[in-house]
């Protein structure tokens, strides 16, 4: 079974270990199997990961999870490990749970998170080579887990905490630099700070054993319901030839891109390819088992032909939906684990309460430029994720309309362009999108760039951020730009409820402009789905928690999950803000639904500038990986 009486256990005989002679691990002596399933801390809010760590140990599993680095060292020698990011609360509630832990702290996790949880920070070194043994990328590795590893010492399994195995890096097989002297970095790394006795693994698609396998740490594999598993096992057995087979990422779904179908995997394909492991004797790790949400702009991005960045929602079409609540799917896997292994006795949690509210009507509260008379106080000295503003005047007349530009697809990501405060049209990333400008002498050109989220998997190079060359204008090259990095959620959070007295906006604006309105609940609420029908695309706060980007117009996410937990209720005022950075509605409404909307298909219009990738997200790579 998945849980374990560790109490009953001294320390001294308490061991996980691979039993080589006879294909199996043993936990205290005894022969193991785990049946886990992944759970990412970052992607749920704090007071909800006993709820989801409760479902997870009834459906008979233990657990797995990523820790990203950025997310605890947002700038050099800065860490944080309070609130939601106390990984240690994490694996104390994992404990209370009775579920053991797998644990995969990078430093590289990919997991479609921002820059695959590596910091920006170390872009400050332009020539710095990710993920290799380039001593800029190794000091930074170094200093961070000489910080963290230290911290999990205490929680390894045969020094009486929950952590039964570490996974070093991750997928490194399908990243194309192949370099063993930086594996062997991070094992020699990792075995001084955490001792011998820890079992360490490597986990690769079939196609990346190759350089992603080291002597000396146990190989796994990852693959889905629809690949081959005799033909990848066999490949597994190249590099491990005795031991238990594992399957450490077992795809129950898919990611979402903005612009593509919503993903899914049928329940019949899921249950079947786990069976078929679990038959094998194999141990198996479910990802996901429960997705959450990219709350904030915390989301990664692909490069498959041209940019794709990931959707708010992480749903993953898993066993619990982003919600929490167990779904058809999750039923079916229980009923395949209960074949193979004791499963906890007892019904799971019902679906948690729904709510719906609305139509809500929300009002301006400024446009962006009318903001920028203010920037003094909403400067960041550096910035990692969110907006920056380019501000440029022009030194001549352009009376014609003409083509403004940047060259060698220089817009990293979005680019919403103003001429004298009047919104001009947006630049992306890969897009066609032509733009023509005019203006006099002395206009202000103005240009918010979006960062939409660094690129999280494969052979990325380092994914700058911004303008990357200068904008053109007809012939001219435009320089001279003043840069301001914007602290939009302070704003939000601090500047805006100061100033919500001045307003009288009757103009409509279009391009970024920030709207705005309370709402009280009524008795006690529930989880709910925002749906901004008619908007285009921006970023939501409630009661200053960053909900994430909506992106209505392209789809296929329509609805943002709103935990319940952030909701004030009986009748107390909650306050919803949006930037909406290209156009408003005309009426600007929005709604709480009790379900949410992934699966839109209303982004069929655009046109890419690059061939698109022939894959469509219907029917992913499933060896893309995590």
């Amino acid at each position: 079974p998945m849980w374990w009486a560790g109490a009953r256990v001294s320390e001294r005989t308490r061991s996980f270990v691979v039993d080589r002679e006879n294909d199996r691990f043993l936990l205290d002596g005894a022969p193991f199997r785990y049946v886990s399933g992944s759970l990412h801390y970052f992607r749920v809010p704090r007071v909800l990961w006993a709820d989801r760590l409760f479902k997870m140990r009834m459906s008979g599993l233990n657990t797995v999870h990523y820790v990203p680095w950025n997310y605890h060292e947002p700038e050099p020698g800065v860490y944080n490990f309070n609130g939601s990011r106390d990984l240690f609360a994490f694996l104390n509630e994992a404990s209370v749970a009775n579920l053991l832990v797998i644990l995969r702290p990078g430093p590289y996790i990919c997991a479609e998170w921002d820059m695959g949880g590596l910091p920006a920070w170390l872009l400050q070194k332009p020539d710095i080579h990710l993920r290799t043994s380039d001593p800029d990328f190794l000091a930074a590795v170094d200093s961070w887990f000489k910080v963290l590893l230290p911290r999990l010492y205490p929680w390894l399994y045969h020094n009486g905490g929950n952590i039964i195995s570490i996974q070093v890096e991750n997928e490194y097989g399908s990243y194309r630099a192949c370099d063993f002297g930086y594996m062997r970095h991070l094992a020699g790394l990792f075995r001084a700070l955490l001792g011998d006795r820890i079992l360490l693994f490597t986990t690769d698609g079939p196609e990346g054993l190759k350089c992603g396998s080291l002597q000396g740490l146990y190989t796994t594999v990852d693959f889905g319901p629809a690949d081959n598993m005799t033909k990848i096992f066999a490949l597994l057995r190249k590099y491990e030839p005795r031991g238990p087979l594992v399957n450490s990422e077992y795809y129950t779904g898919w990611l979402d891109y903005w612009g593509q179908n919503h993903s899914t995997r049928s329940i019949s394909a899921v249950t079947t390819g786990l069976e078929n492991m679990l038959r094998l004797g194999a141990s198996v790790n479910m990802y996901m088992f429960h997705g959450g949400t990219n709350f904030g702009y915390w989301n990664g991005a692909d490069e498959k032909g041209r940019f794709l960045p990931i959707t708010t929602s992480y749903d993953y079409d898993a066993p619990i939906s982003e919600a929490g609540d167990p779904t058809p799917k999750l039923f079916a896997l229980r009923n395949v684990i209960s074949e193979f292994q004791e499963i906890p006795l007892g019904p799971l949690p019902p679906p948690s309460p729904k709510m719906m509210l609305g139509p809500l009507t929300l009002h301006l509260v400024i446009s962006f430029l009318n903001l920028s008379v203010h920037l003094k106080y909403l400067l960041f000295h550096t910035q990692d994720r969110g907006f920056v503003l380019y501000r440029t005047y022009l030194t001549y007349t352009v009376s014609e309309p003409t083509q403004f530009w940047v060259p060698n697809n220089g817009v990293h990501d979005r680019a919403y362009v103003m001429v004298d405060g009047v919104f001009q049209g947006v630049l992306e990333r890969n897009m066609k999108h032509q733009l023509f400008l005019m203006g006099t002498v002395g206009a202000k050109l103005d240009i918010l760039l979006e960062n939409m989220g660094r690129l999280s998997f494969g052979s990325n190079s380092s994914d700058f951020k911004g303008l990357l060359e200068p904008p053109i204008l007809g012939q001219r090259v435009l320089t001279q730009w003043l840069m301001f990095p914007l602290k939009v959620d302070k704003l939000v959070k601090w500047w805006f409820p100061l100033q919500l007295m001045k307003r009288s906006h009757p103009q409509v604006p279009s391009g970024p402009t920030f709207y705005s309105t309370t709402f009280p609940i009524l008795g006690e609420g529930g989880d709910t789905f925002l749906f901004l029908p008619g908007w285009t695309k921006g970023q939501v706060w409630i009661n200053g928690f960053n909900l994430g980007r909506y992106w209505t117009k392209r789809g296929p996410q329509e609805t943002l999950y709103v935990p319940r937990p952030l909701l004030f209720s009986r009748g107390a005022l909650n306050k919803i803000t949006l930037l909406e950075l290209e156009n408003v509605p005309p009426q600007p409404q929005i709604q709480f639904l009790d379900r949410p909307i992934l699966n839109s298909t209303l982004h069929k219009t655009y046109i890419y500038s690059l061939s698109p990738d022939t894959q469509s997200a219907s029917e992913p790579m499933e060896l893309s990986g995590h």
